[in-house]
């Protein structure tokens, strides 16, 4: 069974097509990177395959079904913090939040010992009774990731989850996204996150180009810019 579908898909705002006959498969447990310029079509389609938009036309599966009725299936880690810094909430209290359910509003004893796993194998624990506003940029991305992933999700959609971080921070969360054994899509405007071990590219400018991940010889010791990056991807007839 593919982890996502997508067959002839097309949205439009209004009169404006924004997503034209988009068609793409995922299997279980790949990682799929979706890439384009500002205003193409990147976030609309996350919020798709989210089940937050309905297609205008064409289907949308997440393993076999539409994604609202497999919303359970999924970890959805958004681009902005989708709280209050003012708030004096701790990094335990918004990872519990991934345990909730429809019509459920109580944590039962098995959902603290799942928030506590999942800040051990994320490796922030030690941050477990902090205030989220005390944390830097990556610590609050990490948690974040984690409230995704407390509900065992099979798949984590994610919508630029390396912005406004220091590149300390950026290389930890993609080592994090790159290791985690679980159908991953992540919309970055960052490339060097081709860098990565990914198993497909969907570059979206309304209309979507979807390429294998590319192959590249570059040294794990060397700095490369975008520029450079992009000639490598010329090399490995990417297409991009």
């Amino acid at each position: 069974m593919n982890a996502v579908e997508v067959k002839h898909l097309y949205f439009k705002y209004e009169n404006e097509w924004v997503l034209e006959d988009i068609n793409f498969t995922l299997k279980d447990k790949e990682f799929m990177t979706i890439i384009g310029p500002n205003g193409g079509g990147k976030t609309t389609l996350l919020r798709i395959l989210l089940g937050f938009l309905k297609p205008t036309k064409g289907e949308v599966k997440i393993y076999d079904k539409s994604p609202k009725e497999n919303r359970t299936l999924i970890g959805y880690v958004p681009q902005h913090t989708n709280f209050s810094l003012d708030i004096p909430i701790t990094v335990f209290d918004i990872v519990l939040q991934g345990r909730l359910q429809k019509g459920k509003f109580f944590y039962s004893k098995k959902d603290k010992e799942k928030a506590i796993k999942i800040l051990k194998e994320l490796k922030i624990e030690k941050f477990k009774d902090r205030k989220i506003k005390d944390l830097s940029g990556g610590q609050r991305q990490k948690v974040l990731i984690a409230r995704a992933l407390v509900s065992e999700p099979k798949i984590v959609m994610m919508d630029e989850p390396t912005s406004a971080i220091d590149p300390k921070g950026q290389k930890e969360i993609l080592d994090l996204i790159e290791n985690l054994d679980i159908t991953r899509i992540v919309v970055s405007h960052d490339i060097k996150i081709l860098l990565r071990k990914v198993d497909k590219i969907a570059y979206i400018h309304k209309k979507a180009v979807i390429h294998e991940g590319p192959k590249l010889n570059i040294p794990k010791d060397k700095h490369f810019c975008e520029v450079e990056l992009i000639d490598f991807l010329k090399e490995d007839e990417c297409g991009i």
